[in-house]
C-alpha cells in the first residue's frame, strides 16, 4: 500500500523505491490508484497505465497536476537514500518527488484538510522517457482530450522549485550523401560518400544560433550534429552516409517551420525528417498562470529541453514546468533531490490553492 498521508520526502522516497523503468509502470500506477480510490472526494479512473483523479466542485476554474512515472534504467541507484538534505535515487528529480508532492495534495483535498480554490485533475501516465509514440499523456490528448480540459496545467518536471516557462521544440533529421562503391585500393574508380559529409559538417560548425524572446523568456535554440554513420568494410570506398542532426528551436516557430528551416540550411542534400516535436509558448500572460507566478515568487525562466507541457499548449491550456528536482541532475547515476525543495512545493502548492 502506498500511504499518501506521509509527509511529501517520505513519499517520494516510497514511489522512488518502487522501480518503474519506462514499459515497467504497471507496479507504480497501480499503487497510485489504489491510494486515490481510498478517497470518495475524488473520481479515480485508470486507462492503461494512466491514472486519472479529479475533483467536482464546481469551481470556475481547473488546474491540471501532470506528472511521468516512469524513470530511465537504473544505474545502480535504488533503493533510495536519505542524507539528511539530499533524497538519492533514480528518478528522485525527474519527477517522482513532483509527483509526491502532487499526491499529498490529493491527500489534503480527499481528507478535507485543503478546500482548493479550483477544481483539480491528477494525470499519472506513463513512458515519457521513450519515443513520443509511447507517451501515455500523448495517447490521453489523442483520444480523450476533454480529461486534460483545464486553465493551467502544470508539469512536475524538474525546475528547482521555481517556474520554467514552455519548452524547446526538438527535430531529428538524417543528411545523406550518396557515393560510387569502389575498392579503396583503387579509390579514383569510386566517389567517397564519407567525404562528401565535410561541407555539411562544415555548415554546422559555422551556424549561428539564434537566441530569441518569447512571452519575455529568452531561448536559445542549438542546431548539432548527433550521429554520423557510414562506411561498409575497410577496403571499400562507401556509397551512403549520413549525419543525424538535433534542431532544438524556439517556442516562436512552429513544427513545420523549423523542417522548413533545416531543409533550408542543407538545400541540396537528402533530408529525412525522423523526429518531430512541437515547442510550447510560456502562456505567462494567463491570469491563473500570473497569480501561481506570485505565488512562486522568483522570475520565470524559459524551459531548455521539451517536455509534456507542449501537449497541453496544442489543447490550447497554458502549461508550466514546476517542479522540486533539479533538471541537471536528471538521467546522472547520482541523481537526487533536496529535502528543503520538495517541502518548499507543496508549500506553494497549497498557497496557491487557499488563494
Amino acid at each position: 500500500m502506498l500511504d499518501l498521508s506521509l509527509d511529501a520526502v517520505a513519499l517520494t522516497a516510497a514511489l522512488v523505491d518502487v522501480p518503474s523503468v519506462s514499459g515497467d509502470e504497471a507496479a507504480i500506477a497501480g499503487l497510485i490508484e489504489d491510494a486515490l480510490r481510498r478517497y470518495p472526494a475524488l473520481t479515480v479512473e485508470r486507462d492503461g497505465n494512466v491514472v486519472l483523479a479529479r475533483t467536482d466542485l464546481a469551481r470556475s476554474q481547473r488546474l491540471v497536476l501532470a506528472g511521468h512515472l516512469d524513470t530511465v534504467p537504473i544505474a545502480g541507484n535504488l533503493p533510495s537514500t536519505n542524507d539528511g538534505e539530499r533524497l538519492h535515487g533514480v528518478g528522485t528529480s525527474d519527477m517522482k518527488s513532483g509527483n509526491a508532492v502532487f499526491l499529498r495534495i490529493a491527500h489534503l483535498v480527499g481528507t478535507g484538510a485543503l478546500d482548493p480554490s479550483v477544481d483539480l485533475t491528477w494525470v499519472f501516465y506513463d513512458c515519457e522517457e521513450v519515443e513520443a509514440t509511447r507517451n501515455g499523456l500523448g495517447r490521453l490528448a489523442r483520444e480523450r482530450p476533454d480529461v486534460l480540459a483545464g486553465d493551467l496545467a502544470l508539469l512536475g518536471e524538474g525546475s528547482n522549485g521555481g517556474i520554467e516557462g514552455g519548452c524547446q521544440g526538438t527535430l531529428r533529421a538524417e543528411i545523406r550523401t550518396s557515393g560510387i562503391r569502389a575498392h579503396s585500393a583503387r579509390g579514383w574508380l569510386g566517389s567517397n560518400a564519407i567525404h562528401s559529409l565535410a561541407p555539411v559538417l562544415s555548415t554546422l560548425a559555422e551556424y549561428e544560433a539564434r537566441a530569441v524572446e518569447v512571452d519575455g523568456l529568452t531561448y536559445r535554440e542549438g542546431l548539432n550534429a548527433v550521429g554520423v554513420s557510414g562506411g561498409v568494410a575497410g577496403n571499400v570506398i562507401p556509397d551512403e552516409a549520413v549525419v543525424t542532426v538535433n534542431f532544438r528551436f524556439a517556442p516562436d516557430r512552429s513544427a513545420l517551420e523549423a523542417e522548413a528551416h533545416v531543409r533550408e540550411v542543407f538545400a541540396g542534400y537528402e533530408v529525412t525528417v525522423v523526429d518531430l516535436a512541437p515547442p510550447a509558448r510560456p502562456g505567462l500572460d494567463s491570469p491563473l498562470v500570473a497569480r501561481f507566478a506570485a505565488v512562486v515568487g522568483t522570475p520565470a525562466e524559459p524551459k531548455y529541453g521539451w517536455t509534456d507541457v507542449a501537449r497541453f499548449g496544442e489543447l490550447g491550456v497554458p502549461a508550466l514546468n514546476f517542479g522540486p528536482g533539479d533538471p541537471n541532475l536528471a538521467h546522472k547515476p547520482e541523481e537526487y533531490v533536496l529535502l528543503s525543495r520538495i517541502e518548499q512545493a507543496e508549500r506553494i502548492l497549497v498557497e496557491f490553492l487557499t488563494q
